[in-house]
């Protein structure tokens, strides 16, 4: 199968590209940069340079493929509506492309703001909260109720594993930055993790297997508490960890104190998914997470 890779050598996507090329797929990747489209050639994936605001190459290199899968967005959190705005053209051109086909289009999501303060499953909607800029999904789903055959990956909010550059190295320059690994009120508030491997072969799962639901979890761990999050930071950095108030975060506050469990049960039991990476606590448990 040929298929177009958008954030083809980003965290997630290029793991997504490893994935498909070893399963004998044919990609072609999209790339902004000489030095990464020098690492996607590398890989095996032709070339497709250009970035999401050439909606012309989107919709022509998604007429060409077999199937398409959207990992990019712009994660400058300066911009974000910017960039949220971005991402939703982007979909929707690419979903345009693929109307009145049978191609598959895999837009990639998350579980963030999906059911607070309980685990979240895949029947469940996101509420599409107006002044939430990030559409992903709402773009997904208003394609898939044209009759696009669109799908979303919820991705958990730590897609960890070593060289990761989000949400933990956030953290951790934070301790290093503040001299204390924090976390908000009790610290019992839950992130659900994954490492990028294994969320990599979800897409690959279900790319072959043909998409049936409008939403999948890459999700392994459940829900971390924040706290032991923060324990392995300070015992690692040899901090103290203790309770702080939301101003300690700054403008990570949100993320820090978010509980934001969710289940993949679904998603194992109809494709046949299992994690096989190391757990989340274990991974930021290497040192290689808190090489400088």
């Amino acid at each position: 199968m040929h298929v177009f890779v958008t954030g083809a050598t980003g965290w997630v996507g290029s793991a997504v590209v490893d994935e498909l090329i070893g399963a004998g797929h044919r990609v072609t990747g999209l790339s902004r940069s000489d030095g990464k489209a020098a690492a996607l050639a590398a890989a095996g994936a032709a070339v497709l340079r250009g970035t999401l605001d050439d909606l012309d190459l989107l919709r022509n290199a998604a007429t060409t493929a077999d199937a398409v899968i959207h990992t990019a967005f712009n994660h400058d959190f300066s911009k974000f509506a910017e960039n949220a705005r971005q991402d939703q053209r982007a979909i929707e051109t690419l979903g345009s492309a693929l109307q009145g086909s049978d191609k598959l289009l895999l837009v990639t999501s998350g579980v963030a703001l999906l059911a607070p303060g309980r685990v979240a499953i895949e029947a469940d909607v996101p509420s599409f909260d107006p002044s939430y800029p990030r559409k992903s999904e709402m773009a997904a789903r208003a394609l898939a109720a044209r009759g696009v055959r669109a799908a979303s990956i919820r991705l958990a909010p730590s897609v960890h594993g070593l060289g990761d550059h989000g949400f933990v190295p956030r953290l951790i320059a934070i301790a290093r930055e503040k001299g204390v690994s924090a976390y908000i009120g009790d610290g019992l508030n839950r992130w659900p993790g994954v490492h990028r491997l294994d969320a990599a072969r979800l897409y690959r799962l279900v790319l072959e297997q043909g998409a049936t639901e409008l939403a999948y979890h890459a999700i392994a761990d459940e829900g971390v508490a924040f706290k032991d999050i923060a324990a392995v930071i300070g015992r690692r950095l040899g901090l103290p960890v203790e309770s702080r108030d939301r101003a300690h975060f700054g403008g990570f506050a949100d993320f820090a104190g978010a509980d934001i469990a969710a289940s993949s049960a679904h998603t194992r039991a109809l494709l046949g998914w299992r994690p096989t990476g190391p757990d989340l606590l274990s991974d930021i448990d290497q040192p290689g997470y808190y090489a400088v």
